[in-house]
Parts: C-alpha cells; structure tokens; sequence
C-alpha cells in the first residue's frame, strides 16, 4: 500500500511517498498549482505499482486545495482529507524541535495516513463546496450590510438624530425611500401630500397622515446640520445599501432554488429558515463521516474543553475549534428552535433556572439542537415536535 502526503499551499504543492513498510518510494517533491505541476504529479502517480493500494492524505485548506480534488477525482484517484489543527498537533507531539516546512508536512501526512482510518471524500462533496461558498458568502454579504447601515446611522446622527427613533431604530422600506428621495431635513419638512400619497403607498398603507405632519415637524425643529460633504456620504452610503439589498434578494433566490431540488430532513426542523438549513447542511458536508453526536458537536465547535490530571477532572469553556460559520449558524437558529418548540423552550427555562446566563443556557439549547440533528440524519426521519423530550 502507498501513502502518499500532499501538503497544499496557494502556489505549490509538496508531496511525499512511502509504503506501510517504511520505505520511501518518492521523497517529498514540489509541483505547481497550475495543468503543467498536476500533471506531474499524475505522472507520478501512474508509475505507482498499480495492484498497490493508494491512500492519499490531504490538509484542509479551504479553496487553495479544490482544483486539485477535483483533479484527483476526474483521474480516478480517491483521498481523505486532515484538520489542519490535529495535523499540527501531531507534528508538535512527534518532534521537539520547531521546524515546519511544507515537505516535512507532506511527510506527515503520509504517515498520518497509516494510523487513521482510511475515510475518502465524497464525490458529491464539489456540489457541497459550492453550496458552502454561497451560503458563506450570503453571511458576509449580510455583515457588510449592516456595517453599512452602522455608517448610515452615524450620518443620520449628525444630520437628522430624530429620524432613526422616528422609524424606532429600523431602516424599513419607507424609511430609505424617504431617505433616497428627500435626504435632508429641510427637502423633509417641506414634503407635499403628493409626497405623502407616495409614502403610503411604498409603506402599503402603514404610513398615516399623522405619521407624515409628526415627521415634517421634526425635520423643520432638528437639532441636526447638514453640509455637502454629508450629503455626499449619505448618498455614497446609500447607493452601497441599496446594492447590498439587490445583491442579498438575488442570492436568497439562488439559495432558495437549490433549497428547492433538495431533499433533506434538516428542512423539517421548526424554527430553521431555509437558508440557515442550507448553512448547516454545507458546512457539515457529509454527514455519514460523524458516528457520534459528539463528533459532530465538535465539529462545530460547541464541546466543552476538558482538563484531566490525575485526581483533577474540569471541564471549561466551548473550544471553538471547529468551523466558526457552522457555530455562527446553529447558536443564532437556536434562539428560533426553542421559540418554536415549548420543550424546547422549557429546556432553556430549566438551564437558566439552575444559574446559567442566558448564552450559556443557549448553548446547551444548540447543543440539543445537533444531538436532535445527529438522530433525524441517521434515521432518516422527519422532525416531529411530538417526539422531543
């Protein structure tokens, strides 16, 4: 059997080879990322024994690594991929000494290959990768949007202070409108009722007549000031905003499409919007590759750390070692989960009870929510309100 290493970085890869045996069938060699360095390392691949066994072993590495996957795959060639973390941590625990090149990497990873059971990447895991991307992508989208609406705030502090609490601190559909077609006060306080027909009919009748005089009379007594160099910002603000709300629909279309011609019993859970199901589903990848609850738990990130020494047994904070987007996901649906469920609720209620805060209460809530998870996946059955306990 061959083990075969491949550190990944951005512009090469180092690769090592040895048998089960020990030998070394290839020192660690570098190949470019790019068609001339992958086919060199197919070359080297196919004059390999062919009876022989091959166990390429990888380390995650986000997408510097995805093209050589997906050359690996169309080649024929299965391989397991290494949290970078536990490799680094077998490198410290094999050696004294601080040296961490990307062959000695690749050497690793061949003999971690040896010690571990032997799990491949699943082929449907490119179509996962590209979920990952969007679902990550929409979150940071999301981040973006309300810094932005962070830096309109703060302009609106200066310019029109009353506006915000006017809106009671939400930039609604009619708030921007009001805020792209008028900008400042003073175009505010002298709005006209067929100003105010147009409000009414963006805010779908919400937006009284009252409602309208009480907003022209704050815009004529505020304390702001204006200048052009604010209106300029309030603009650039503006047009940032209204981009992130066209770029945010759009993608909430695309992820609710591929939503659509899935099949999977994460859906099912009350409390989980499609989207945030479709975060959870990308980042977990596989679910067939944890057997334990807890694996999956840790996966997340979401384990408590443990220190035990002797007659000393303490378990302390979350490790948060795992994928910071999937705890990201599961702690902020686990608010709507309880709320959605009384034994769930109920649950949180016992926690806080006992002492805890409420962010240590809601994760142990996050924490049911991935046992409950782990169960409806293995079963292949839907989520029942009924059944929890």
């Amino acid at each position: 059997m061959y083990l075969i290493g491949i550190d990944v970085s951005k512009y090469k890869h180092d690769c090592f080879i040895a048998t089960e045996a020990g030998q070394v069938i290839k020192d660690s060699f570098t190949f470019t990322n790019d068609a001339k360095g992958f086919n060199t390392l197919l070359e080297v691949l196919h004059s390999l024994d062919p009876a022989q066994t091959k166990r390429i072993g990888l380390e995650a590495t986000g997408h510097y690594g995805y093209n050589l996957k997906v050359f690996l795959d169309r080649h024929g060639f299965d391989f397991m991929e290494f949290n970078p973390y536990l490799v680094k941590k077998l490198s410290t625990g094999l050696s004294l000494r601080k040296t961490k090149t990307d062959s000695v990497d690749a050497k690793l990873l061949s003999m971690i290959l040896l010690s571990v059971e032997y799990k491949v990447y699943p082929v449907q895991s490119y179509h996962i990768y590209d979920l990952k991307s969007l679902t990550r992508y929409y979150k940071d989208l999301v981040k973006k949007h309300s810094k932005e609406l962070v830096v309109l705030t703060n302009l609106l502090d200066s310019m029109f202070p009353e506006f915000k609490a006017f809106f009671n601190n939400r930039f609604t559909k009619t708030a921007l409108y009001l805020l792209e077609h008028y900008q400042t006060p003073e175009k505010m306080a002298r709005m006209t009722l067929p100003s105010y027909e147009k409000l009414q009919n963006i805010s779908r009748g919400h937006f009284s007549y009252a409602q309208f005089i009480h907003l022209k009379n704050l815009a004529k007594n505020t304390i702001g000031s204006t200048s052009p160099y604010l209106e300029f910002k309030l603009e650039s603000s503006l047009r940032v905003i209204r981009t992130f709300n066209q770029e945010i629909q759009e993608l909430e279309s695309r992820l609710k499409d591929w939503a659509s011609r899935m099949n999977s019993v994460v859906f099912s859970i009350h409390g989980i919007g499609v989207i945030s199901a479709l975060s959870i589903i990308a980042e977990y990848g596989s679910f067939d590759s944890f057997d334990s609850p807890a694996k999956m738990l840790s996966f997340a990130g979401l384990e408590p750390s443990v220190n035990q020494s002797g007659t000393s047994n303490t378990s302390g904070h979350m490790v948060k070692r795992g994928s910071g987007y999937l705890r990201e996901t599961i702690m902020n649906v686990a608010v709507s989960f309880m709320m959605h469920n009384p034994t769930i609720y109920e649950y949180y209620l016992k926690k806080r009870n006992e002492g805890k805060s409420h962010r240590v209460a809601l994760s142990h809530v996050a924490k049911k929510l991935i046992r409950i998870l782990f169960h409806l996946v293995k079963s292949n059955v839907s989520f029942l309100p009924s059944k929890l306990v």
